[in-house]
């Protein structure tokens, strides 16, 4: 055992040693929350106690490492096995320095009593939903035996029936479990109870003493309803509380009083009935619990399950008189009709989807709104980037301006809403509130009156019969040899997107996902306002999701390409007295270039990806955005092996080939240490045709299967090959027009990246593309055969 992780010295890299639970705690402590002081004794600790069982048996002798392939349908042979490891383990010695290095850091805390919680961490693609009932907490006298036997009957119990029945019908092998094991001195409560938060109310649960009245449904606690804007409660509900639980500490049972079975450290007695029926919860203490709740789901999010205790603080000297009560958090889990004219208005369909909704009109492109409200259609002249944290609760997109590849129709996929783009007049003909039908496929927008008009013929029923979420069944599918990647950026489409039959993802958008959690500001003024290490925490956490998600696919981060003179004008931010912005410029200081001026942003993405490395996960890569010459990129290579990433062997330093010049340098590039390229046909095609992509009247000419865009395309899978490096392709191309899928496959492209909503026809028209290519050689081959 190396150590142990005291609650506000836990890091972002240890959240799998300590688990999930102890994570959070650890992370509100950190904060200020009033959180009872701990200890995790981690994980590996577990692992090494594990590989020290000395058995016969295979089963409990390959531990850690058992898949544990139990027949969970054969309930008498899992009763035997599960009996067996316990006994196994309880059975065996743990090293008296473990036990003696536990003793002597709970000794400081001056309590006769410790809870030993679970702390779960599963390292595996999937989601464990609920775990509850699997493990349960465990109480003991602050002493090194009592200690040592507590530790062991916690363990045991990840081996219990209904643990193994439930690791193996989820499909998780025992080197998948990290169970991290919080160590607290307890004293007796008292009340306890629950906080439940959600967006339509809040629900608070309380009983008299230890929570584990609730816990084993042994009464009926008092409820309390609150409004959770304003705090107030709503309603009470006194329940039906006959037993409460306290510490044993040595008193001996009397008629009232009785040891529990599972819990021989604990009293179970009844109230009395005066007792029964008063409301557990003190008001003073209450209101600090709404209080406390309202700063955690501001931190957190609107929905989370706090447990809390409100316990009688030991006074300084033995006068019990000076003894005051005090709120603890003691576990916190987070888990969000038609005119007669069919073609009402005209635009082009950049995301697809149809959905009705109420209109939502804004005016002006030029200054940001400061709200959109939740569930309606978006109408404006036109969407930049840094608008994006307030489309979340829009259902769909309508733009003046714009065309397949304007920000409105990238922002609009990565949501995965419907959106219609170069829409002309569409804030002057369509009116706030009005009910609005809006075709993504097909590039229509509906006016729904209300007095009894009709659809056109049958829109109704297409409208209700389409799919709002992408169902992909992956059996039967054709075996690919072209890696098919997608294009992310929001956490909450994890779930949906890795069970799609993707190899990776081949373009995490740092811009969009950062947008999420800059609250308006550019991050170069978190820096300035000395928030770098909470910038940091938050940055890495978001990637771990992803990294964790997608493991051991791979990851390809693509480092911030904002337009500084987008944010920063709007932040009235000047990085530097010679730094020159300009607004009217379709690129403005993008990419590397802007890593060169101002490095501090960058090296903090390092940094973020490093400590994403340093948890354990290998699968993440970088993507340099909007490269220009060699030494931008060696400039931003010296960084990322300043910052340690080049010490793992699977780590990638990839960019962009979306400026022209790449044509021309990428045989410099390679020699300067490129490990891949990712082709941005997006901004390529408008560098090579001198069209800005906003401008949807241009779209015609704005064509990524134009012959120069093709020839360049083929070039560039040309020089990878004779490079021996990687290429792939993130743009649009592939999705706006899957007939060049046949060439790309056919020049011998690496890997094709689309949003989530193009991989099943992506996926199609790639299996198609690739038997194309056989059929064809075996062709030639018969043909050579009979000349």
């Amino acid at each position: 055992m190396d150590k142990l992780y005291w609650l506000d010295q836990i890091k972002l890299q240890d959240r799998a040693k300590v688990g999930v639970q102890a994570f959070y705690l650890s992370k509100i402590q950190q904060r200020g929350y009033p959180v009872v002081p701990g200890f995790v004794v981690s994980a590996d600790v577990l692992r090494q106690f594990l590989e020290t069982l000395n058995s016969s048996e295979s089963l409990i002798a390959d531990l850690p490492h058992s898949s544990l392939h139990l027949d969970v349908d054969n309930w008498r042979q899992l009763q035997q096995v599960a009996g067996r490891l316990r006994q196994e383990i309880i059975a065996a010695s743990i090293p008296s320095h473990w036990v003696s290095t536990i003793f002597q850091a709970a000794r400081h805390w001056q309590k006769s009593s410790l809870i030993l919680r679970p702390s779960l961490a599963i390292s595996t693609n999937q989601e464990i939903r609920n775990v509850s009932g699997l493990l349960e907490s465990v109480f003991c006298p602050c002493g090194e035996e009592e200690i040592g036997i507590a530790l062991k009957q916690l363990w045991s119990q990840l081996f219990r029936a209904r643990s193994l029945l439930y690791w193996r019908s989820a499909g998780i092998s025992m080197p998948k479990i990290n169970l991290g094991v919080l160590v607290q001195p307890v004293d007796d409560a008292i009340a306890s109870g629950i906080l439940n938060t959600k967006l339509s109310g809040w629900e608070i649960e309380a009983t008299w003493g230890l929570g584990l009245a609730i816990t084993n449904g042994e009464v009926l606690p008092d409820i309390y309803y609150i409004e959770p804007k304003t705090g107030a409660v709503i309603e009470r509900q006194l329940g039906n509380k006959m037993l409460a639980y306290r510490l044993h500490n040595g008193v001996l049972p009397t008629d009232n009083l009785q040891l529990t079975p599972d819990h021989d450290y604990l009293l179970a007695y009844l109230l009395a009935e005066s007792q029964q029926q008063e409301y557990a919860l003190p008001e003073e203490y209450l209101q600090e619990l709404i209080a406390v709740g309202n700063q955690l789901v501001s931190e957190l999010g609107g929905t989370l399950t706090m447990k809390w205790t409100v316990t009688p603080e030991s006074p300084a000297h033995d006068d019990a008189e000076l003894s005051t009560p005090k709120l603890y958090i003691t576990e916190v889990s987070v888990p969000q009709a038609v005119t007669s004219s069919v073609h009402f208005i005209q635009g082009i369909g950049a995301a697809r989807g149809r959905i009705i909704g109420n209109a939502h009109v804004i005016f002006s492109s030029s200054q940001k709104p400061v709200q959109v409200p939740q569930g309606v259609i978006l109408i404006a002249p036109v969407v930049t980037p840094d608008w994006f944290p307030l489309l979340h609760g829009v259902t769909g997109i309508i733009t003046e301006q714009g065309g397949l590849t304007s920000h409105a129709a990238i922002l609009a996929r990565e949501l995965g809403i419907p959106a219609v783009v170069s829409a002309t007049g569409a804030t002057t003909i369509l009116q706030a509130g009005e009910r609005l039908l809006l075709d993504g496929d097909r590039g229509e927008v509906y006016r729904l009156t209300g007095d009894g008009e009709k659809f056109p013929s049958g829109e109704m029923e297409r409208l209700m019969d389409e799919e709002k979420v992408v169902h992909y069944q992956s059996t039967n599918l054709p075996i690919i040899a072209t890696q098919l990647l997608v294009n992310l950026s929001q956490p909450r489409l994890i779930e949906q997107v890795q069970r799609l039959p993707v190899d990776g993802v081949g373009l995490l958008r740092s811009e969009l996902m950062m947008l999420n959690i800059l609250k308006g500001k550019h991050p170069q003024k978190w820096l300035l306002e000395g928030r770098k290490v909470e910038l940091l925490e938050i940055l890495s956490e978001q990637i771990m999701q992803f990294a964790r998600a997608f493991s051991p696919r791979p990851i390809f981060y693509r480092s911030l390409d904002w337009r500084y003179s987008e944010q920063t004008e709007r932040d009235s931010l000047s990085l530097s007295d010679n730094y020159s912005i300009s607004p009217s410029s379709i690129l403005g200081e993008r990419g590397v270039f802007n890593y060169v001026q101002n490095p501090a942003v960058f090296e903090l993405e390092l940094q973020a990806l490093a400590t994403v490395q340093a948890s354990g996960y290998k699968n993440i890569n970088l993507l340099l955005p909007f490269v220009r010459t060699v030494e931008e990129f060696v400039f931003c290579r010296h960084k990322v092996e300043e910052a340690g990433l080049m010490q793992i062997s699977q780590f990638q330093l990839w960019m962009m080939a979306e400026v022209p010049s790449v044509l021309f340098l990428l045989p410099e590039y390679i020699k300067a240490g490129v490990a891949g390229i990712s082709i941005g046909t997006n901004d390529l095609t408008q560098l090579l045709l001198g069209v800005d992509r906003e401008q949807g009247k241009l779209g015609k000419i704005l064509d990524e299967s134009h012959p120069a865009v093709m020839a360049a395309i083929a070039q560039l899978i040309k020089m990878s090959q004779d490079g021996g490096i990687p290429c792939s392709i993130c743009g649009q191309a592939p999705v706006l027009y899957p007939e060049i899928i046949d060439q790309l496959v056919a020049w011998g492209i690496t890997s094709i990246s689309v949003e989530p909503e193009a991989v099943e026809r992506t996926y199609q028209a790639i299996a198609r593309a690739e038997q194309r290519l056989i059929l064809a050689s075996a062709r030639r081959q018969l043909s050579d055969s009979k000349n």
